[in-house]
C-alpha cells in the first residue's frame, strides 16, 4: 500500500469515461485533458488499426459511413460495455499514450467510470483491457456516482442527490446519500437510441436512409422532448425505392415524434427510480430536484418534460458533458482514501 502510493507520485495517474460515443481522459491536477469519439478504424476482417494505430477518435469519425470495402470504422463499445475486446485495448492504448509523456517513468494508475449495471463479466472485460493497454493499477468506479461528484452534488452529506446521466449507450438514473447509492437503475436506451429512432422515421416517412452522423446532426440542431420553437433542416440520404440520392426538408415537431419512446423509456426509469425510494430520501428530493448530465442532458425541453413527469424540479447540470470524467479526476484526487469504494484489478470479480 505505501508502496503503490509512492509510486504513484512518480505515475501520470488518469481517469477515464469510457463511452460508448466519446471517452474523455483526465490527469491528476490538469483536469479533462482529452476528448474524442470512441471510434477506431482498422482493416476489414482484422483488427490492425490504421495509419499505425492513429486512426482512433475524431480521425476514424470522419470515417464512419464514408469508408471503402478495405476499411471499418468500429465503435467497439455498446450500450456502454466493451462489444469487442481486441480494438477497445488498442483504442485505450490509444488514449494513454497520447496523454502520457513519452518518457513516463511508472505506467499511470487509472480510474475508469463503468455502467452501474454491467455484469461481473463485462467489468473483468473493462480491467484486463485497460491492464493490457498500459496501466499498472485499474479501478473501476460507477458512472452515476462520478457523475453525481463531478456535478458537485452533495453525495456525501445525509440528504438525497438525484442524477440521471444520459449518455450514448446507456442511461443512468440514481437516488445517492452519505456517499453510497440508495437506489439506481441503469437502462440502455441513450442517445443511440435517439439516434436510431430518427433513423426509422426517415425510412418510414420518407423513404429515405440516412446514416448514423446525419441522425445525431438532426437530434443536434432540431431534436427536442417537448413543444419548443418550430424548426426546419434539409436532410440528404439515399432513397429507398430508387436508390439514388436525394434529400428532403424535415421540422422539429416530427423530430419530436420520432424521439418519443426512447423518451418514454428514460422517463419511465426515473420515475421507478423514485417510487422505489425510502420515504425520507423522497421528501429530501421535493426540495433537491433531479439533475440532468450527459450529453442527452443538452436536449431541447427534456429537463421540463422530465419535470412535468415527476413533479420535482429539474436542472441540468454545469457541464454535462464531463461531469463523469470530472468526477473520476476528484477520485483520482482522493485516491488513497476512496479506493476501497472502487473495484479493482486485485479484487475477484
Amino acid at each position: 500500500m505505501i508502496l503503490d502510493k509512492l509510486l504513484g507520485w512518480f505515475s501520470v495517474d488518469m481517469g477515464i469515461d469510457l463511452g460508448t460515443c466519446n471517452t474523455l481522459v483526465c490527469v491528476r491536477g490538469e483536469g479533462i485533458v482529452l476528448d474524442e469519439p470512441s471510434v477506431v478504424a482498422v482493416k476489414k476482417g482484422t483488427n490492425q488499426v490504421l495509419q499505425n494505430g492513429q486512426a482512433v477518435g475524431w480521425v476514424a469519425k470522419e470515417m464512419l459511413g464514408r469508408t471503402p470495402t478495405s476499411i471499418t470504422a468500429i465503435r467497439p463499445l455498446k450500450d456502454g460495455v466493451i462489444s469487442d475486446f481486441e480494438i477497445t485495448e488498442a483504442m485505450l492504448a490509444y488514449f494513454i499514450r497520447k496523454v502520457q509523456p513519452r518518457y513516463a517513468p511508472l505506467k499511470p494508475r487509472v480510474v475508469i467510470a463503468v455502467p452501474s449495471g454491467i455484469t461481473a463479466v463485462e467489468k473483468r472485460a473493462v480491467l484486463d483491457s485497460a491492464e493490457r493497454a498500459g496501466a499498472r493499477r485499474v479501478y473501476l468506479v460507477e458512472e452515476p456516482m462520478a457523475a453525481a461528484i463531478g456535478a458537485n452534488l452533495p453525495v456525501v452529506e445525509a440528504t438525497a442527490s438525484m442524477i440521471v446521466d444520459i449518455g450514448g449507450g446507456t442511461t443512468e438514473v440514481a437516488i445517492m446519500s452519505l456517499a453510497d447509492i440508495a437506489q439506481c437503475e441503469s437502462v440502455r436506451v441513450a442517445g443511440d437510441d435517439m439516434d436510431e429512432a430518427i433513423i426509422t422515421y426517415m425510412k418510414k416517412a420518407y423513404n429515405l436512409q440516412i446514416g448514423e452522423q446525419t441522425a445525431e446532426r438532426i437530434k443536434i440542431e432540431i431534436g427536442s422532448a417537448g413543444d419548443c420553437e418550430d424548426m426546419s433542416m434539409e436532410v440528404r440520404g439515399r432513397d429507398m425505392i430508387s436508390g439514388l440520392p436525394r434529400k428532403t426538408v424535415i421540422t422539429s415537431a416530427e423530430v419530436r415524434i420520432a424521439l418519443q419512446e426512447p423518451i418514454g423509456a428514460i422517463i419511465a426509469a426515473v420515475s421507478r427510480t423514485l417510487e422505489r425510494a425510502e420515504p425520507e430520501l423522497a421528501a429530501d428530493l421535493v426540495e433537491n430536484g433531479i439533475v440532468l448530465a450527459g450529453g442527452g442532458a443538452l436536449l431541447r425541453s427534456l429537463d421540463r418534460v422530465i419535470s412535468e413527469a415527476t413533479g420535482l424540479n429539474v436542472r441540468i447540470a454545469e457541464n454535462p458533458l464531463q461531469c463523469v470524467a470530472l468526477g473520476t479526476s476528484i477520485y483520482l484526487e482522493h485516491l488513497e482514501e476512496w479506493k476501497h469504494t472502487m473495484e479493482s484489478d486485485l479484487d475477484e470479480l
